[in-house]
């Protein structure tokens, strides 16, 4: 029996992807096999021995401790392109918020109704301050062409947009489905002097933290519009306020709210609704269970963002999984135990991601508890774990 807790509602849709006879699930879990999660904070989260893996319901991973997790043999899940869609018709929205002042307008409205004014004598008169342009020529830069990118991408171009993108690491995958009227860009200035519109759908780390700053700002034309549903941090948020207070930006719509954004003008505050659909949280939920239980059950591991994608299909009667520090002569030290033991390896599969990897050993005979911890013993090992049919 697995144990599995729950550290946020979960949507009923992945929660039933886990049998109810090999999966105890709740929020009260003790000694747990995996966790699921979606925002709960993780970060002083004290780690059981039991826990394998943890799965997280969306895309960031900020709450979780990776490196930690990392450093204990845990593996960490997130669900890439599962709330790709709910993010890219908020994208589509902000353009329009961006372009047209209707936050504005509707305020103004409702404030005139309030005054006791009969709204229908002043709209026509009021409404010019509220004039903005349409989106239909205008270019627009997408930063960032992952699952969620290149449907913005795409999406704009059908809007009329010319449309640039770039992203140092796009995937084979992610090029495949790029509509052939995106420019790709190969280098972030090509954006930044194009683009009226900018929109960013990159993760946040050491790399793009505060990558819209003062010295981005200088560089891109007057009067761009800026939206931001990726992390509120991949933006410097005083540099921000400064070229909205110049001009120079002239509009900034975010995902992210913050208590001196909002007293900015020109500024629209989304309260983190970029993935909060209903069917968004389920899609999510649901990728996440299957890759918890994938890795339960089988070893495999998909979309883990501290260790490698590896997927094996069985061929022997029992397998072997061991992450590890991504050394040299690890596999060798690894078939030299087993074979010394004269167990015979059936298949074996290795992979690794920066200084962790990952192996699955298929043998074709049983072992006992002495070998494997044989195999624990050596040096650089984070977790071992056997598994049979």
């Amino acid at each position: 029996m697995f144990r599995i807790k729950t550290l946020n509602k979960i949507s009923p849709a992945g929660l039933s992807q886990l049998d109810k006879a090999r999966y105890a699930v709740s929020d009260s879990e003790e000694n747990e096999d995996g966790i699921l999660v979606r925002s709960a904070d993780m970060q002083e989260y004290p780690f059981p021995d039991t826990l394998r893996a943890i799965a997280r319901a969306g895309a960031g991973v900020n709450n979780i401790p990776v490196d930690r997790c990392s450093q204990a043999g845990i593996v960490v899940f997130n669900t890439p392109g599962a709330n790709a869609n709910a993010v890219k018709e908020l994208a589509v929205c902000a353009l329009m918020l961006a372009s047209r002042n209707i936050v504005g307008g509707s305020k103004w409205v409702d404030g005139q109704v309030t005054a006791g004014v009969d709204v229908t004598t002043v709209v026509e008169k009021g409404k010019s301050q509220f004039v903005g342009p349409e989106v239909m020529g205008k270019t627009l830069g997408v930063i960032g062409l992952g699952a969620i990118g290149v449907q913005v991408a795409n999406i704009a171009t059908k809007l009329g947009m010319n449309v640039y993108g770039y992203d140092p690491f796009l995937s084979v995958n992610a090029a495949l489905n790029l509509s052939r009227m995106v420019h790709v860009a190969t280098d972030l200035d090509t954006i930044y002097k194009n683009s009226d519109y900018i929109t960013i759908h990159v993760p946040m780390g050491k790399e793009t933290k505060g990558m819209l700053n003062e010295d981005a700002f200088h560089m891109m034309k007057g009067g761009v519009r800026i939206i931001n549903l990726a992390r509120g941090g991949l933006v410097n948020e005083p540099d921000m306020i400064a070229a909205l207070q110049s001009g120079k930006v002239a509009a900034y719509v975010t995902d992210f709210p913050t208590n001196p954004l909002a007293g900015c003008k020109n500024v629209t505050l989304i309260p983190h609704l970029g993935a909060s659909t209903p069917e968004s949280e389920e899609n999510c939920a649901v990728m996440a269970a299957q890759q918890l239980r994938d890795y339960l059950e089988n070893g495999n591991i998909r979309n883990s963002v501290n260790l490698p994608t590896l997927e094996q299909p069985w061929s022997g009667i029992a397998r072997i999984c061991l992450i590890h520090k991504n050394s040299p002569g690890m596999l060798a030290q690894i078939t030299a135990l087993l074979s010394d033991e004269g167990v015979n390896v059936e298949n074996m599969t290795n992979k690794s991601k920066g200084e962790y990897a990952y192996t699955v050993v298929d043998i074709a005979s049983r072992i006992t508890d002495k070998e494997i911890e044989e195999l624990r013993a050596i040096e650089g090992m984070l977790r071992v774990r056997y598994l049979t049919h």
